[in-house]
């Protein structure tokens, strides 16, 4: 690659965010520099924590003394000296979880433009009044079906849940949905009152009684006698049908108890009233070429495009308006066609979308944002993407550069770094054992760096991952899958080895393992502790055979491990519970009379009561996301100035939080349970991660991972299926290699792991490959080719072959 002609440096100096060791650095502009180093390094901390909030900071500070003001909350980065920093944007993974109203289309920018479109070149039927674009909103006052508020959908009552034994009389609890003890009693006082017979048969009463009883919105009101005998005062009792009551938990209820139960009597059902699109009549009835706003949302975009083009191209009798605005959308489609997203719709919601899928359609709409002389900051944007799909992805970001952009990437596939002009390495290791740059310079020069763990693998000189595949030994089959793009789909997963799942994004690969399976499996065998049980979905599969070889169902996926600052690695993993029985133990614990209940965040004693044992505060920006600050309290230790008075080994709890894995497992090698489970986050690459560090600022990879490590430490040797989505997503080709060690530990141990897997050294490792493809949506589906990885890549119909072949070849 040609040198490009820089005309400036960003200047870091004295840099001391996170574990960066006073770190000075030149970073050239108007290039594409990629940051590297294993994960935990501080490649982020120089980034993002440093570089892009120094940017931000300077943003506040030029706004409004207002936003001068909300600085001493946020904080400011820790660095001596930055020049020649132009205004930044980031692009991050997101870590939270994204709004229900959320869609491809908001995300995009291009449901503003469509609302447009059809308020002002739409097709009216006769007589109808013009309707403003907010109209074609589900998120608007004046848009929102009054049905269900825009949602399309919503939670009701089915007679089957409310009484699922007709056979019990109303005393008996034939209506299962109200409210126990007194409450209980008391509305069937009331119904007596009223002269219907509550020791009948349920199926026996008048059917008008029968629904009147469960879905009156009528609250009559009846005078309650005493029983005889009872002393008990009269009063008037106010009557709730079967639905209001559960309604009235749902709506008003702070007890999550009690909302758990409400949601156990409903269902989700569509919509009658829009028929699921969220809009009102008048908004449905306006069309552009033939197509309701709700149709429109609802094809793919390559569908999309086919539907606009005519008019765009003025094919068909419009208007000057229609024209520019569809014009507009069609650029903004082809982007996104580039990127592979075309199977997507716009109306599809984002919390379906992968974290991959979710930051190429920001990098899109940044493209046709115009924007000149910016510095990009992009957190791993080949993450979670099919090498296929990482091309075009360049090819954009390219773009992005070329329009007089900077683009600061932080990046772990080898292809990506390859492509860069500069590349900024930091470590050596992680934690304190980084936080150094080993190497600044053009992406060649990086091959002399011997202490340079990514130098290794981006030159070739790294061990291969391939291994001689295991002997299959009986197999799970599914015949008949039938779901999103998969139709009539026969999939065959060998048993006690590890199958990689493999194809470009949108071909299948999820639906099939992280759904599919995961629903057969689940219903019959028995899951991990910590399993989140989501709602039934209906299984569309004609036939399963070979489940009978499993015991036991673990699915480890990205969703986060708690959602709040108070959920960290040390309660998730358990050793949390010994920490605080420690400090518990001492002596001046026990002389002032506390418990281990003193230690913990979730009790009031000993906690800081200004930030209630989170560390942080939430800061209002008002005209910008909110954000997080340090408490000002406890200045992030979470507890009490008594609390920290109590020490073992001379650490108050809050220095043990703040204790690296790595630093803790020496802190605590004499501790059985805890020292094995620190290993067991040492052996996986996690010996970074601070005790304390909360759920919310982990990594999807990182949350993963910690599932893994917890399920290592309790393995036992048998026939479990563990189910992984992507488990390698945000990690180095170094800490892959740790990963898969540890996965294969677990099939060495006599259990099955099927992943979902992009990560070609990962792919290559496996024992078994099945690829899904060709392409992605209607255009995937299918399984291309099955068989040992070396089998995949020399198919000729696969497209994940080539590259799985330049891999193995390697």
């Amino acid at each position: 690659m040609t040198d490009p002609t820089w005309d400036g440096y960003v200047r870091v100096r004295g840099a001391t965010e996170h574990n960066l060791a006073a770190v000075d650095v030149d970073i050239p502009r108007n290039a594409f520099v990629a940051f590297t180093g294993v994960s935990g390094s501080g490649k982020s901390s120089l980034a993002f924590s440093t570089l892009y909030a120094e940017a931000q900071r300077r943003y506040f500070e030029s706004v409004a003394p207002y936003a001068r003001r909300l600085l001493q909350q946020v904080g400011a980065p820790h660095v001596a000296s930055i020049t020649g920093l132009p205004p930044a944007v980031a692009l991050q993974q997101r870590r939270g979880g994204p709004s229900s109203r959320s869609s491809v289309g908001t995300i995009t920018t291009m449901s503003n433009l469509l609302r447009m479109l059809f308020s002002r070149a739409g097709a009216y039927p006769d007589g109808a009044s013009l309707l403003a674009a907010e109209a074609f909103s589900p998120n608007t006052v004046v848009g929102a079906c009054p049905r269900c508020g825009g949602l399309g959908d919503f939670h009701d009552v089915t007679t089957e849940l409310l009484v699922p034994d007709p056979s019990l009389s109303i005393r008996e609890g034939a209506i299962a949905a109200w409210p126990g003890a007194w409450q209980g009693a008391n509305l069937r006082s009331i119904v007596s009152g009223m002269g219907i017979d509550i020791d009948a048969p349920w199926r026996t009463l008048k059917k008008k009684d029968r629904e009147w009883l469960l879905f009156t919105d009528e609250h009559p009101k009846v005078w309650i006698e005493p029983e005889e005998g009872r002393v008990d005062h009269s009063y008037e009792g106010k009557f709730w049908s079967a639905r209001s009551h559960v309604m009235h938990v749902l709506s008003d209820s702070n007890s999550e108890r009690m909302r758990e139960r409400a949601l156990a009597f409903t269902e989700t059902v569509r919509c009658p009233t829009c028929s699921g699109t969220g809009l009102r009549a008048d908004a449905l009835d306006v069309t552009v070429a033939g197509h309701s706003i709700a149709e429109i949302n609802a094809l793919s975009l390559i569908e999309l495009a086919e539907v606009l083009r005519p008019i765009a191209n003025e094919s068909v009798e419009t208007t000057e308006v229609a024209v520019r605005i569809t014009a507009d959308l069609l650029a903004r489609i082809d982007v996104l066609l580039e990127l592979g997203l075309g199977y997507l719709a716009l109306g599809r919601s984002s919390t379906t979308l992968s974290p991959g899928e979710t930051q190429r359609l920001r990098i899109a709409t940044q493209l046709r944002s115009g924007l000149f002389g910016v510095v990009y900051v992009l957190d791993e944007p080949s993450a979670g993407l099919h090498p296929a799909d990482a091309e075009p992805l360049l090819d954009v970001l390219d773009q992005l550069k070329a329009s007089g952009n900077s683009l600061f990437v932080v990046e772990h596939d080898m292809d990506v770094v390859r492509r860069a002009d500069w590349v900024v390495d930091i470590g050596p290791a992680a934690g304190e054992g980084g936080g150094r740059v080993l190497y600044s310079g053009p992406v060649a020069g990086l091959e002399e760096i011997e202490e340079s763990i990514t130098s290794t693998h981006l030159f070739g000189r790294a061990e291969s991952l391939h291994r001689e595949a295991r002997p299959t030994q009986g197999w799970l089959t599914l015949t008949g899958v039938t779901r999103h793009n998969l139709r009539e789909l026969t999939a065959e997963f060998p048993h006690a080895v590890l199958t990689a799942v493999t194809g470009v994004s949108g071909s299948g690969k999820s639906t099939l393992v992280s759904q599919v399976l995961f629903e057969v499996a689940r219903h019959r065998l028995e899951t991990a502790a910590d399993e989140d049980d989501d709602a039934e979905i209906e299984v569309d599969v004609a036939d399963v055979s070979g489940i009978e070889m499993f015991t036991r169902l673990v699915r480890v996926d990205q969703r986060p491990i708690g959602r709040t600052p108070r959920s960290t690695l040390a309660t998730y993993v358990g050793m949390f519970d010994i920490v605080r029985k420690l400090f518990a133990a001492t002596d001046e614990a026990k002389a002032r009379g506390w418990a281990p209940g003193r230690f913990s965040f979730n009790v009031a004693d000993g906690r800081c009561p200004t930030c209630q044992g989170d560390g942080f505060v939430e800061v209002e920006l008002l005209f910008l996301p909110g954000t997080y600050g340090p408490c000002p309290t406890c200045h992030g230790a979470r507890y009490t100035p008594e609390t920290l008075e109590i020490t073992w080994r001379d650490r108050t709890i809050a220095e043990v939080l703040n204790m690296s894995v790595d630093e803790a497992a020496v802190f605590f090698a004499d501790i059985a349970g805890a020292s094995r489970s620190l290993e067991t986050l040492r052996d996986i690459g996690l010996g970074y991660l601070r005790l304390g560090q909360p759920a919310t600022e982990l990594s999807g990879g990182e949350a993963q991972r910690i599932k893994i490590a917890t399920e290592l430490q309790r393995t036992r040797r048998g026939t479990a299926l563990y189910l992984l989505d992507e488990p390698t997503a945000g990690l180095h080709p170094s800490d892959v290699a740790l990963l898969m060690r540890q996965l294969h530990l677990l099939v060495d141990a006599g259990n099955t792991v099927v992943m979902v897997e992009h990560d070609l050294d990962a792919v290559a490792s496996a024992d078994w490959v099945i690829d899904l493809g060709p392409g992605g949506g209607d255009n995937g589906g299918t399984v291309i080719a099955t068989g040992t990885p070396a089998e995949v890549a020399a198919s000729p119909d696969s497209i994940t072959g080539p590259y799985l072949a330049r891999r193995l070849r390697s």
